[in-house]
């Protein structure tokens, strides 16, 4: 499983030190280390920014994002970007943003949000490459109960009989081991690091880093020494473990 980080994240040296060679996912609303992404990170990916606009209540830019994909797409390291979404809105709402995106849908990654009906989710897994999996509605927070009741509902309709996904999945705001090793994402990603390595309250004790730099690093660690599930396990949902790394 890919493992995006979010961006920005700050000081910039930390970031150049701790995203060498990572994949990191830029946000519309917040661009402002894309030029040093594209050039350290292995592979970056565009974010629409529509959970931003979402909290802060503002409208989003859809033609400037647009434009924005539309260029960085251009570039070696960018991979895909995601179609934008209104996060809490009608099925109706979000097909319109679908049907008026004009880039190429072989780089275009569309939202499927957890409160949608699940035939939304067979008809984007025939139609597009990957399908990204956006916590909303009553299902607005990964990993507490009523999330994982809803996900063993998607697992079942976009999964074969072995367990395996028709179609790559993208999970946003999903890269917590205790989501991702259960689940048979292709990729996920977080803002986790980007957000709690400025928080000194949170790095006490002898061995502290002190460098933000080694902080960041510390974290993104802790995050990829665990593997994504290969395979859906209807039966152990949410507690399933990667054991088949172990024979």
């Amino acid at each position: 499983m890919i493992r995006y980080h979010g961006l920005p994240m700050w000081p910039k040296e930390a970031m150049i030190r701790a995203m060498y060679g990572r994949h990191g996912m830029v946000s519309y609303e917040r661009p402002e280390q894309i030029e040093i992404a594209a050039e350290v990170c292995q592979s970056i990916v565009l974010d629409n920014g529509a959970f931003s606009a979402w909290k802060s209540g503002e409208p989003h830019d859809f033609q400037g994002y647009q434009r924005w994909c539309a260029h960085w797409l251009k570039h070696p390291a960018v991979e895909w970007c995601v179609i934008p979404d209104v996060i809490d809105g009608s099925e109706g709402e979000n097909d319109e943003l679908l049907l008026a995106w004009q880039l190429p849908r072989a780089l275009s990654v569309p939202v499927w949000h957890l409160h949608e009906d699940l035939r939304r989710l067979r008809v984007l897994s025939e139609r597009y490459n990957r399908v990204a999996l956006g916590s909303s509605g009553e299902y607005a927070e990964p990993g507490d109960l009523k999330w994982w009741s809803r996900m063993s509902e998607v697992m079942a309709a976009v999964c074969d009989a072995d367990g395996l996904p028709r179609v790559k999945l993208h999970g946003l705001r999903m890269l917590d081991p205790v989501v991702f090793s259960h689940i048979p994402l292709s990729s996920a990603d977080s803002c986790n690091v980007a957000r709690n390595l400025g928080y000194d309250c949170r790095w006490d004790g002898p061995y502290t880093p002190r460098s933000k730099a080694v902080r960041a690093l510390v974290l993104i660690d802790r995050i990829e020494h665990h593997a994504s599930a290969s395979r859906w396990n209807p039966l152990s949902a949410g507690v399933q473990q990667n054991l088949e790394l172990f024979g």
